[in-house]
């Protein structure tokens, strides 16, 4: 009899408990709903005293959270590009709490970012040392051990970047990215108005004569410049804010100027590989129309010798570039007839 009604009370109280435990999670992930809606890009800012809460385990935490690690002190140094990072962050905030509504995956992840200043026991916490900072914290602890620090030598410091980290840490996805337009709606108009304003002066100095855009070394030397942008990786460097070459970490008076990593690509590097690509293709330009030129077949087999020589060292250098930086070599085999 005391038995039975000493398991009646204990299941009771395991009831009880499941219960209280379900009404607590209801209310933390309902304010962290609250807080995503007021804020402008979908990333919360935490303070001391919701954080503990938002991580505390004692009743199983079902979410995970996305840690964005801030100082607003260390804003004005251009080569951490906090702000930028920041922007990128709350870009894949945004995409994520849209492409998610209404879902369940809708309260499994929240973004959110921590100021220094009001949080050095959290930055001690999780052992943050240096800036940027991006860590994932998996549900149901709040161990430092089981969350991830975002690695920028496997996934880039963009947008696209964040996306792929949380994606591959909590399985869940973002949706794309879609960034603001450099114009406002107002400037907009007021372009297209300049535009049309313009147009007929703009229609008579091409159909002039006299015009610069008939002389066709003007559209070759174009041509050029848009192969040399295309090849070197110009949009990538634009969208992405790529910078031209970073400090070495274990040697502040020393640059890099080519990263190792086919996570991140420097300016330095893709202007280094378009110049290749682009002497490539003008000596086979200079092959193909020029060289025939030349009544001496003398100089044609020298002009031949330079072009196959310097293309063959210049692909050599790309390969090798490439064999570097992702670890993935590249080896020749000559067909077996010709052994």
């Amino acid at each position: 009899m005391w038995r039975s009604r000493c398991l009646g009370v204990g299941f009771l109280l395991v009831v009880m408990l499941l219960v209280s435990e379900a009404d607590l999670n209801e209310d933390r992930v309902a304010e962290l709903k609250h807080l995503r809606s007021q804020s402008k890009d979908g990333v919360i800012r935490l303070e001391e005293s919701n954080f503990r809460r938002f991580m505390a385990t004692t009743k199983p935490r079902p979410y995970s959270l996305i840690l964005f690690f801030d100082a607003s002190q260390l804003h004005a140094n251009t080569e951490l590009k906090l702000v930028e990072l920041r922007k990128e962050f709350g870009l894949v905030a945004t995409a994520y709490a849209k492409h998610n509504e209404g879902t369940d995956a809708d309260a499994k992840v929240f973004f959110c970012d921590l100021e220094f200043k009001k949080m050095q026991g959290v930055f001690q916490l999780f052992g943050v040392q240096a800036l940027p900072h991006i860590r994932s914290v998996a549900p149901g602890s709040e161990d430092q051990k089981v969350s991830e620090e975002m690695n920028p030598g496997e996934f880039p410091r963009t947008a696209e970047g964040i996306a792929s980290f949380v994606t591959a840490k909590t399985k869940e996805e973002c949706g794309p990215i879609e960034r603001p337009l450099p114009l406002s709606k107002g400037q907009i108009w007021a372009l297209c108005i300049l535009i049309l304003l313009a147009s007929p002066f703009l229609l008579k100095f091409v159909t002039s004569p006299n015009s610069p855009l008939r002389e066709p070394r003007l559209w070759c030397l174009g041509a050029l410049m848009i192969y040399f942008f295309s090849v070197s990786g110009g949009m990538h460097n634009i969208i992405r804010k790529m910078p031209l070459f970073m400090q070495d970490h274990n040697n502040q008076g020393k640059l890099v100027f080519f990263y190792q990593g086919s996570g991140m690509q420097l300016g330095a590097e893709g202007f280094v590989v378009g110049f290749l690509y682009t002497l490539v293709g003008v000596l086979l330009a200079i092959v193909t129309h020029f060289a025939p030129l030349v009544r001496s077949k003398t100089v044609q087999r020298l002009v031949m010798f330079l072009v196959i020589t310097v293309s063959f060292v210049a692909v050599r250098k790309v390969i090798s570039l490439d064999n570097w930086k992702t670890g993935y070599w590249i080896y020749a085999f000559w067909p077996s007839r010709w052994m």
